[in-house]
């Protein structure tokens, strides 16, 4: 493990009283340019949500839960902020809401932008996965908040 990640853990669970926690380490997207920018606009406050597909996840991996710690990274791997996870709802992807669109942060923050970017994003994860995409298929949408900002490390 990166020694900034855990080191970053470390002080965040002591500075806030927190014996057993646990928490994911990952960054967003599948380019750098793209983890950097999401990562930023986590950072921010302006991106506090996220969709993934249900069929992402492998058999034995948890999906996310009310109260889980993510630490987002940059595409470098170093540690940007730490998130909880407030809200989780599986939704088909022609369901995902206008606010959900908004929460994401991108783009212009319309539901018409969100569904343009994640069909693409969709489309070619369903490919990798030789499963075919369709507007039912089943979307993890979350909702959280940055509880730490000070990795020491900006972009």
């Amino acid at each position: 493990m990166n020694h900034q990640i855990h080191a970053y853990w470390q002080r965040f669970m002591t500075t806030n009283h927190l014996k057993d926690a646990q928490y994911d380490a990952w960054a967003f997207g599948d380019d750098a340019e793209m983890a950097n920018q999401l990562a930023e606009l986590v950072v921010k406050g302006i991106k506090t949500a996220t969709t993934s597909a249900l069929e992402d996840y492998e058999t034995n991996e948890p999906l996310p839960k009310v109260g889980d710690y993510n630490m987002i990274l940059w595409a470098d791997g170093t540690p940007a902020c730490i998130t909880q996870t407030k809200v989780v709802e599986i939704v088909p992807y022609k369901w995902v809401s206008a606010e959900h669109a908004f929460h994401e942060g991108e783009g212009d923050r319309s539901l018409t932008y969100w569904r343009t970017v994640h069909e693409a994003f969709f489309k070619n994860e369903y490919q990798r996965l030789k499963q075919s995409f369709s507007p039912n298929i089943p979307c993890v949408c979350e909702l959280f908040e940055v509880v730490d900002r000070d990795a020491g490390i900006t972009k």
